[in-house]
């Protein structure tokens, strides 16, 4: 192909490109930026090939550089935000979200504490709520010497999947189900924390309570905590429709599904964590100080990321100004 034909053919291309605006903070669409630099790589090794000397040649090759420079700007603005999200976007929201993280926790210890009083006060509670199946397998488990064996029962891996996709559903459950004005979220912790309440008295009603704990716990602590706050962020979405303030009911319904949704989301590394100690640590022998410390450990990162950091985040940027 002749140049002037070459570049009559992608004048109007070119140009296009070049006139795309450029700001300091380039949000473009990655897809088109992509798409942009291949066309312009491919006809610079055209014409690098057919006209190494020519000026249109030199007009390619900066062009194509400063896409280069726009597009690494663009991953650099991606890997910006995502970290934006998890270390100021998520922690703000929790903030938001405390009130009814407080309401989450009292309805779970209230239900847990009913389950305790329930299975102490009736011994076929305990069958009730966990089944007749795991009371048995546990019974004989506990014959064995071996009481919590369960956590040994099945391959790791397999483990691993089906309690953190178990936990994930639940906690989606939890926020879904606030859309009934909240009631469906209380009724999620409600059951979970009988559950807990019972599960727990089994074993102290065996003399096997302080073991159960340094087992159980060892992942517990963050599969509970992360059901309580799933559990807020179900009642954010209920109260947005209950309590609409100044928005419109439509307005507030929007914004409590977004936070809600966010929070759950955030949740998500949380269950992984929690499937993990679950199916490849709880099953080892570990020192009672070992399974103590990893329960602490747990309970300090939990308070610190959901609890006191929002509060001190919440308090650099009202000491800034950069809350809106």
């Amino acid at each position: 192909m002749r140049e002037a034909a070459f570049i009559k053919q992608n004048t109007e291309k070119w140009k296009e490109i070049e006139s795309e605006p450029v700001t300091a903070n380039d949000r473009s669409n990655p897809d088109v930026l992509t798409d942009h630099f291949i066309e312009l790589t491919d006809d610079l090794s055209y014409a690098r090939t057919f006209y190494p000397t020519s000026p249109v040649t030199r007009y390619l090759n900066g062009l194509a550089a400063t896409m280069h420079r726009r597009l690494m700007g663009n991953k650099r603005e991606e890997r910006s935000r995502f970290v934006q999200f998890w270390a100021v976007e998520l922690p703000l929201l929790f903030r938001k979200s405390h009130r009814l993280l407080l309401v989450s926790f009292v309805i779970f210890l209230v239900a847990a504490a009913l389950g305790w009083v329930s299975a102490a006060n009736d011994e076929l509670f305990v069958r009730l709520i966990l089944g007749d199946d795991y009371v048995n397998m546990t019974l004989e488990n506990i014959r064995k010497g071996d009481p919590l064996a369960v956590y040994k029962g099945s391959g790791q891996a397999d483990m691993f999947m089906g309690i953190t996709v178990n936990n994930i559903r639940v906690s989606f459950i939890a926020f879904i189900l606030g859309l009934f004005a909240s009631f469906g979220t209380i009724a999620v912790m409600f059951q979970n924390g009988v559950m807990l309440g019972a599960f727990q008295y089994f074993f102290y009603e065996r003399g096997l309570l302080l073991p159960s704990v340094l087992t159980i716990w060892i992942h517990g602590t963050l599969e509970i905590s992360a059901i309580v706050i799933a559990g807020s962020a179900g009642l954010t979405l209920g109260n947005s429709l209950l309590f609409p303030g100044t928005w419109s009911r439509l307005e507030s319904f929007k914004r409590g599904a977004k936070q809600g949704l966010k929070i759950v989301i955030g949740l998500v590394p949380v269950f992984i964590t929690a499937g993990f100690l679950e199916s490849f640590v709880t099953r080892l022998p570990l020192h009672p100080v070992v399974s103590a410390a990893i329960i602490l450990a747990s309970a300090a990162f939990i308070v610190w990321y959901f609890i006191l950091y929002p509060i001190q985040l919440e308090k650099k940027f009202t000491v800034d100004g950069n809350t809106d």
